[in-house]
């Protein structure tokens, strides 16, 4: 089901790939707006241990195991709010700047807009087959951010100014099982009312 196209067994970034505040700043600026309710996966990256990522052409989604094969199901009491992480793939690939997007470690990279504004929390959206809904949980860049893409991009990725955008992404969980593959259509289904 899940075919393995790469297989990464340490995640180490380069750090001559490594861009200025300046140039993330205007390469930011200079992408076009990402679709608000139709978007597209463009990646699925699994985690079998803290480290290594393997990248997948199809995976079937659930409640139960999140991404199977994933290390967030082999944690002692996996927390359904950071089931699954997900990235824009515009924002990624300009931080990546070069380097391949399984460093990240998140597992969903879309062609979707993630601010606030357009996914609040509680939204629900449906990727492939699968439907999913948007969690509280934090996504911020770390330490291991830090060391794979700079310091700069930590700081681009996590400012105050740009927070609401979750350049670094959001989190979502499994409502109903289903399957997905590069290119499946992503569509928001429902956005919590204003003030709920």
């Amino acid at each position: 089901m899940n075919e393995v196209t790469t297989r990464i067994e340490e995640a180490r970034g380069e750090p001559a790939r490594h861009l200025t505040t300046t140039q993330l700043e205007e390469g930011f600026r200079a992408l076009p707006p990402a679709p608000k309710d139709i978007g597209q996966l463009t990646l699925i990256v699994r985690r079998p241990t803290k480290d290594a990522r393997e990248v997948l052409l199809r995976a079937r989604l659930s409640p139960e195991a999140g991404l199977p094969g994933d290390n967030w199901s082999q944690k002692p009491s996996p927390d359904p709010t950071a089931q699954l992480t997900v990235m824009q793939t515009s924002v990624a690939e300009l931080v990546a700047n070069g380097q391949s997007l399984a460093l990240f470690g998140d597992n969903l990279f879309v062609d979707l807009d993630l601010s606030v504004a357009n996914l609040p929390l509680g939204s629900r959206l449906r990727v492939g087959g699968a439907v999913v809904e948007v969690t509280p949980m934090p996504h911020d860049g770390c330490s291991k951010f830090n060391a794979r893409f700079g310091n700069n991009a930590l700081r681009f990725v996590n400012t105050k100014p740009t927070r609401h955008l979750n350049l670094r992404g959001i989190y979502w969980r499994v409502i109903e099982a289903g399957d997905i593959e590069v290119g499946s259509p992503i569509q928001v289904l429902s956005r919590p009312a204003p003030g709920a």
